[in-house]
């Protein structure tokens, strides 16, 4: 039976790295791609040993050229785009980069396999940050957008673009619309992690203080490696649609907090609320209705966050240098 190819772009992410790993259990030919091998960093695959397991192109794309000459050497059979510029906070400060690079992108690769008459399916990564300010909850998918942040509004136009070339032009692809979901393998500039970290080194006395904005809000958290699951069962489908992938229920950040102090048993003196860290804007409450993820596509997920703070806790300090 020939082997399935699939292309991921962000795959040096942790979405990226784990769905490797799940493709690479399904026995899939792995393209990862890469704007620079020079700056490329293979650490997360190392981690989860499947270094070995992809091939590494180098492909812009804000290059229309570089996707094609891609997509004509592997033909995939899917394509997950992962790659974008994803944290809330840089994109207030660079708006314009943001909103070019996760919209322009998107359009890019699903002209690219429409004129090359592939059928490739796509996986869009989408965000729960388009629904903004939302007038009843839980969101579904048919929860109207009103996004809050360039970060919001890229993902949503990546979004539309998606659902415009499913439409209009029969190209399959899949909005999946996480929410909030960490591992060990999430950037430090991330909230959970950023928690966990820091408040190991205070436990370690490599530092004083927990500092950090508005905590006061809830939001929908889950576990990654269970939400790629859901990204890969999308693709798998006969028909493409669209997908909220989320834990269906939210918690506050202070809650986060606290269990994370009380779990590696430091002062909740060492946690400084610092002002000038909030947003602009902020969602007081998020959270998602998982229904369709779980009965359409068979996706299975019960965790508690508190549990998943404790898998998170723990493989940090494992791994701490």
């Amino acid at each position: 039976m020939k082997k399935k190819i699939a292309i991921i772009s962000g795959i040096t992410g942790q979405d990226g790295a784990y769905l490797a790993q799940l493709l690479s259990r399904e026995n899939y030919t792995i393209v990862g791609l890469t704007r620079s091998s020079h700056n490329f960093s293979t650490k997360n695959f190392k981690y989860l040993d499947i270094k070995a397991e992809i091939l590494i192109e180098e492909c812009d794309l804000l290059d229309f050229s570089s996707i094609i000459k891609v997509l004509l050497k592997y033909q995939p059979d899917e394509f997950y785009n992962l790659a974008a510029q994803s944290s809330v906070g840089i994109s207030f400060e660079q708006p314009i980069g943001t909103i070019n690079y996760n919209t322009q992108s998107v359009l890019n690769i699903l002209e690219s396999v429409r004129l090359l008459q592939l059928e490739t399916k796509i996986y869009q990564a989408s965000s729960s940050e388009m629904f903004g300010q939302v007038k009843s909850l839980p969101v579904t998918e048919s929860t109207p957008m009103h996004p809050l942040s360039p970060y919001a509004i890229s993902k949503a136009s990546g979004f539309w673009i998606g659902v415009n070339y499913r439409e209009s032009y029969k190209v399959f692809c899949v909005n999946g619309i996480l929410f909030n979901h960490e591992s060990y393998l999430r950037s430090p500039n991330f909230f959970v992690k950023k928690v966990i970290r820091t408040s190991l080194e205070i436990k370690k006395g490599l530092r004083d203080e927990l500092r950090v904005g508005n905590i006061d809000v809830k939001r929908d958290f889950g576990y990654a490696p269970d939400y790629v699951t859901a990204m890969w069962l999308s693709l798998q489908q006969n028909k493409a649609d669209d997908y909220l992938i989320c834990s269906g229920t939210s918690i506050y950040l202070r809650d986060i907090i606290t269990y994370t102090m009380d779990y590696l048993k430091i002062s909740k003196n060492k946690l400084v609320e610092d002002p000038t860290l909030f947003r602009p804007t902020e969602m007081e409450d998020m959270y998602g209705d998982n229904k369709k993820a779980k009965t359409v596509l068979g996706w299975e997920y019960d965790k508690s966050f508190f549990d998943v703070l404790e898998i998170l806790i723990n493989e940090e300090d494992k791994n701490f240098i």
